[in-house]
């Protein structure tokens, strides 16, 4: 018996020994295939044409313009051979346009440009900004005039601007020098002129623009007039034209961090995280020293302000105005009591932070087109502020009820006869013209002893310091109002 199981062991371990030798064996055999085949993929990598692309597909404004940063340093890191943006757009703001344009114009990778029907306005200076232009069957570019949001031209400052920056871009792109039968001829890539007419309707143009009209161009007459490299209805037709045929394509797509900002910035989510400051605000004061409620109010900040000052909207005075309002409100509550200059100032400041905050402006330059749009803003805030109030009081006589999930932190002692307490039987119009001795500093609230009874009192008569005689001059909702005596 102990024979045969050692010969049971031996055999085992010769087939054991056998199974780790052939898996050695075929590791031998597969890793050099791998590592072959990896070398294989990578050399074909390298030899493809590396193609970045980036989509201008909506609006321009912050976030195109946070996204196009991004875009060129990832195309840089992967060390891409064209950066190939996909436009459809009809514009938005100019200063993030001039901000793209700028990136495009010092990018070492060559920049081209596939307008996919759209490219106005902003687009249309974006465009020109690009090292070749191509077109979709059917697409424009042009009607590069600064508007405001309803439409209607912008003063002659701004058009001035503009015109400068579309001569500027047009130039960028060089010229020739030309020599036809002793004549010195300048021969623009891009004509300034024609740029300039995309904005002004003034200017005239033999053969393309007669005055009174802003210049837009379709495929061939952008073609005929040198704003336009060819015609093409998708990537691979625009590859193809630029003679790049292995090519691997790799497309900006946003990272997690600007769909959350994206998705932040909704107006839904907005009224929300301002009803969390509001309702946080007034839980800490009904119950001082929580804190948790305090600790809701700034998250709620937090959430608001981040994403608009991420998206380049919040200013940092914007936000510091709604900080100053804060400290205003508490001063008023905490240190003096009532409703004055304090109180006021600090809702109003509230309000202006959150408001501003909203839409795009450049220290208060307030320029017609964002009226409406603070409007809109201003009553996105008051109703969200309005909303968490009414809301924070209903849930206050819940949570707060002796039964309530806060009960334990709100007085909801009784006071009963048969426990042995009893009220002070003292008509109000009885206190009137009585003398007492203030127990505490009225500033102007505070305390005041009458008949050895102490009452809660105000001063009519400015600050009275302590152990001053006083005299009531009237009594209401529990409180008597005083001055000080002909004694004191």
């Amino acid at each position: 018996m102990i024979i045969f199981n050692k010969y049971y062991i031996i055999r085992t371990q010769f087939f054991l020994d056998m199974k780790a030798r052939t898996l050695h064996f075929l590791l031998l055999l597969i890793i050099p295939l791998i590592s072959f085949s990896q070398k294989a993929n990578d050399s074909l990598e390298v030899n493809k044409v590396k193609v970045y692309q980036f989509d201008i597909k909506q609006e321009i404004g912050p976030p195109v313009w946070r996204q196009t940063k991004d875009a060129f340093n990832e195309a840089k890191d992967w060390n891409a051979n064209i950066f190939l943006i996909h436009m459809n757009t009809y514009g938005g703001m100019v200063v993030h346009a001039d901000s793209i344009r700028t990136a495009i114009l010092n990018s070492r990778i060559p920049v081209y440009v596939f307008i996919d029907n759209n490219a106005a306005s902003a687009g249309a200076l974006i465009s020109i900004a690009c090292d070749s232009i191509y077109m979709r069957t059917g697409a424009n570019i042009g009607a590069a005039t600064v508007v405001n949001q309803t439409g209607q031209a912008m003063p002659d400052k701004y058009q001035s601007y503009m015109r400068s920056t579309m001569r500027a871009t047009a130039e960028s792109h060089g010229k020739d020098t030309l020599i036809q039968n002793g004549d010195t001829l300048i021969k623009w890539k891009r004509d300034p002129l024609i740029a300039e007419a995309m904005v002004d309707p003034r200017t005239y143009i033999e053969n393309v623009i007669d005055t009174g009209k802003v210049l837009t161009f379709t495929p061939n007459e952008a073609i005929k007039n040198g704003y336009c490299e060819g015609i093409a209805n998708s990537i691979e037709e625009v590859l193809e034209q630029v003679n790049v045929k292995e090519y691997v394509i790799k497309k900006y797509e946003p990272s997690g961090i600007e769909k959350l900002i994206d998705f932040m910035l909704n107006p839904m989510l907005q009224g929300i995280f301002i009803m969390l400051i509001v309702g946080g605000i007034y839980f800490e004061l009904q119950s001082p020293g929580v804190g948790f409620p305090l600790i809701v109010a700034i998250i709620g900040a937090f959430l608001y302000f981040s994403p608009l000052y991420l998206d380049g909207l919040a200013a940092n005075w914007e936000i510091i105005l709604f900080v100053i309002g804060v400290v205003l409100l508490g001063v008023e509550i905490f240190v003096i009591p009532g409703f004055g200059v304090a109180g006021v100032s600090g809702i109003v400041l509230i309000i202006a932070g959150l408001s501003l905050s909203l839409i795009d402006n450049v220290n208060f330059e307030f320029e017609p087109r964002h009226i409406k749009s603070l409007l809109g803003a201003i009553l996105l805030v008051t109703f969200s502020m309005l909303a968490s109030i009414i809301i924070s009081i209903n849930l206050s006589k819940r949570l707060f009820a002796g039964n309530g999930f806060l009960g334990k932190l709100a007085l909801n002692t009784e006071g009963k006869i048969e426990e042995g307490f009893i009220g002070v039987d003292m008509s109000p119009r009885a206190l009137i013209g009585r003398q007492g001795i203030s127990s505490t500093d009225l500033r102007p609230s505070g305390k005041v002893i009458i008949d050895d009874e102490v009452y809660d009192a105000k001063s009519e008569d400015g600050f009275i310091n302590k152990n001053t005689e006083v005299k009531v001059v009237r009594y209401e909702t529990g409180q008597v109002y005083v001055i000080k005596s002909e004694n004191g």
